[in-house]
C-alpha cells in the first residue's frame, strides 16, 4: 500500500471518530430530541410532550414484584384421580405486581363505604348498586351446624379486619378490582396536581365521580364535567397559558407516565407461578417443577429447630380437624386465619397455600390448551370498545342509563356505573382480515376435543328453546332468570332436563391454592377446581395483581443502562 493510500485511510478514521464522538455527545443529551427527526420534546413553545424522565414503575401499594419466567405449570405431586386435569406444560409468564395478602374484610368494607356514600342504598334508583356489591354472608350456613356467630360478624365486626373477606363472587371481585385501579390512579394524579386534593371526599356524587377510563379518553367530563375539581394545583408542567395569558387545564396522558396500571384478577399461570415461589430457588428439581408448595421442601410442617413442628399453612388436616389439637400442633385457626399468620414464600406472597382459595381471572377448561399458546396463557378474552356517539365523542353512562344484569342465581349487579364509559363488543369493522382474533368473545376459542362430552354435536333438546347448544361442546344447565315485566317480580325457572352432561360453561371460573375447609391434597399451587362466576362460598377469597410495564426486571435495565 503506497503512502497516499496510507493517508487516505488515515483521514476517513479520523473523521470517522469525529463522527462517532459528535454521535455519542448528542445520544447522550437527545433525552428530549426526537432521535428520528432532530425535533425537540416537550419544546415551550409546543410540540410533543412525553415523560422522558420515567425511570421505573412504581410498585403498586400493597403488592410485591413479580419477576416473570419459565416454570412447569400443572406439575402436581399427588394425582390419585388420574383425570390429567393438570397435565404438565412449559409456559412463561411476563413480570407482574400481585397484592402480598388477600383482600381483607377491612379493604372490602372500605369499598361498600364508598359505594354507600356515593349511591345511597335508600335511594330506589341506586338500592341495587351496593346490594349487588354486598358479600352473601349467609355462606357460613350449615344445616347440621352452628355458624351463626360468622353470619353475622365475619365481613364487619373489628375482630375479623384483617382476616380474608369471602363470600365474594367472582363478578364482585373483578368489580373490587376496577373500583381499587380507579381510586389509586385518582391518588396518583391529586399527588401529581392534575386534581383537586381531597376530591374523593369533599365533591363525591352519583353524578360526579372520577373513572381512569373516562379521564383518558374525555378528561374534562371526569367528575361530571366539574373544571372545579379538574383544576390543576400547582407544578411547572400543568401552569399552562393560553394566547390571552389566561390559565388552563392541563390533563395528564398515558405519555405522562402518571396513569397507573390498572388492577385485575390474575391469570391462572400467573398465580400458580407466584405461589410456587421460585425467586431464590434455582435447583434442577426446582425448575423443572418439583416444589411441592409455596415454601421450600415436601412437607406442611417446618424442619427448622426454633419452630420445628408447626404448621405452615391453614387447612383441614384431616376429618373433623380443621386445626389440630390445642396447644403445640394446632395451626392456629379453624376458619381462617388473619393474613400474615404464616410465613410468606420468596416473592414475599402470604397465605398462597391455604386459609383461603382464590378467584383467579380464567374460564374453566379441563384442558389449558398450551399448543396454541405457551406466552401469558389465559382463557377469557372478551374484547370491548368504548361506545361512540353520533358527534364522535365517547358515551359516559348517566345515572339515568345504569345498566344492570341479571345473573343466574337471581342476583342483580350494576353493568356499567355512572361516569364510566359505554363498552360495547368489537366488531367486523376491527377484526376484518386481523390474524391474530377473529370475534369479540375467545372463551370458546379451541375449545375441548370430542372425548370431551357424550352427546358432542348432537341435539339435547330441540323442543327447547334454551337449550340452543348444537355443536357445542360443553352441554351444562341453562336456569331462566327473568324480570316478569307486569309485576316487576323475579321469575326463576330451575333447568330440569335428563340430557345435561356437564357443569362446565362459559361462565365458570377456576380457583386456586385451597383453603381452610380442604386438605393439603388441595393446597399444591398446581390444583384447579372451578365454581360459577356469579357465587360465592365461605373459602373462597381473592387478591388482585398489575401488570408490569417495561424492563422485566429492574436489575435488568441497570444491566443494560
Amino acid at each position: 500500500m503506497d503512502m497516499k493510500n496510507v493517508s487516505n485511510l488515515k483521514f476517513l478514521i479520523a473523521i470517522t471518530l469525529c463522527a462517532s464522538i459528535v454521535s455519542c455527545k448528542r445520544s447522550s443529551n437527545s433525552g428530549n430530541v426526537d432521535s428520528a427527526t432532530g425535533w425537540k420534546i416537550n419544546d415551550k413553545n409546543g410540540g410533543f410532550q412525553y415523560n422522558t424522565d420515567f425511570k421505573e414503575q412504581e410498585t403498586p401499594p400493597g403488592t410485591a414484584f413479580i419477576e416473570g419466567g419459565t416454570f412447569t405449570m400443572g406439575k402436581v405431586q399427588d394425582d390419585p384421580m388420574h383425570d390429567w386435569n393438570n397435565t404438565p406444560n412449559q409456559q412463561h409468564i411476563q413480570s407482574f405486581y400481585m397484592d402480598e395478602t388477600e383482600v381483607t374484610n377491612l379493604n372490602y368494607l372500605i369499598y361498600l363505604d364508598y359505594l354507600k356514600r356515593v349511591y345511597p342504598p335508600d335511594d330506589p334508583n341506586y338500592a341495587l348498586i351496593y346490594n349487588g356489591a354486598v358479600p352473601d354472608t349467609l355462606v357460613w350456613r350449615n344445616r347440621l351446624g352452628y355458624n351463626e356467630m360468622m353470619t353475622e360478624n365475619y365481613l364487619r365486626h373489628p375482630g375479623y379486619a384483617n382476616y380474608p373477606v369471602v363470600g365474594v363472587s367472582w363478578i364482585q371481585a373483578v368489580e373490587y378490582a376496577n373500583w381499587r385501579s380507579n381510586r389509586v390512579a385518582e391518588m396518583s394524579l391529586q399527588e401529581a396536581g392534575y386534581i383537586k386534593r381531597d376530591a374523593q371526599y369533599t365533591d363525591l356524587s352519583a353524578d360526579s365521580t372520577f373513572d381512569v377510563d373516562t379521564y383518558i379518553n374525555a378528561p374534562s367530563q371526569t367528575y361530571g364535567g366539574s373544571a372545579e375539581v379538574n383544576a390543576n394545583e400547582g407544578g411547572k408542567r400543568r401552569q399552562q397559558t393560553d394566547a390571552d395569558g389566561n390559565p388552563i387545564n392541563v390533563y395528564a396522558n398515558r405519555e405522562s407516565g402518571l396513569i397507573p396500571v390498572k388492577y385485575r384478577l390474575p391469570t391462572e399461570a400467573e398465580w400458580e407461578y407466584a405461589a410456587l415461589g421460585m425467586s431464590e430457588l434455582r435447583s434442577y428439581n426446582v425448575y423443572r417443577g418439583r416444589k411441592k408448595y409455596p415454601w421450600d421442601g415436601q412437607y406442611t410442617r417446618s424442619g427448622k429447630r426454633v419452630n420445628r413442628g408447626d404448621q405452615l399453612a391453614n387447612f383441614k388436616q384431616g376429618k373433623g380437624d380443621y386445626g389440630g389439637i390445642a396447644g403445640w400442633s394446632d395451626d392456629g385457626a379453624d376458619i381462617t386465619a388473619e393474613v400474615k399468620s404464616y410465613q410468606p414464600n420468596d416473592y414475599g406472597l402470604y397465605d398462597m397455600a391455604g386459609n383461603v382459595a382464590e378467584w383467579v381471572a380464567d374460564v374453566y377448561r379441563p384442558i389449558v390448551d398450551d399448543e396454541f399458546n405457551d406466552f401469558n396463557y389465559y382463557r377469557g378474552n372478551v374484547y370491548t370498545k368504548n361506545a361512540i356517539n353520533d358527534d364522535g365523542s365517547v358515551k359516559i353512562v348517566t345515572v339515568d342509563e345504569i345498566v344492570y344484569d341479571t345473573l343466574s342465581n337471581g342476583k342483580i349487579v350494576a353493568r356499567d356505573l355512572p361516569g364510566e364509559i359505554a363498552r360495547i363488543p368489537v366488531d367486523e369493522e376491527d377484526t376484518y382480515l386481523r390474524t391474530n382474533f377473529s370475534q369479540s368473545d375467545n372463551r370458546n376459542f379451541r375449545d375441548g376435543d370430542k372425548r370431551s362430552s357424550r352427546y358432542y354435536r348432537e341435539s339435547f333438546d330441540e323442543g327447547d328453546a334454551r337449550t340452543n347448544v348444537t355443536g357445542k361442546m360443553y352441554n351444562s344447565p341453562k336456569h331462566r332468570v327473568e324480570v316478569d315485566s307486569s309485576e316487576g317480580k323475579l321469575v326463576r325457572e330451575y333447568d330440569k332436563s335428563n340430557n345435561r352432561t356437564s357443569l362446565i360453561n362459559d361462565e365458570v371460573r377456576v380457583y386456586k391454592g385451597g383453603s381452610w375447609r380442604d386438605r393439603a391434597y388441595w393446597i399444591d399451587p398446581a390444583q384447579r377446581r372451578y365454581f360459577p362466576q356469579d357465587m360465592a362460598t365461605d373459602y373462597i377469597g381473592f387478591r388482585c395483581a398489575v401488570s408490569r410495564v417495561g424492563s422485566k426486571s429492574v436489575k435488568s435495565q441497570k444491566k443494560r443502562n
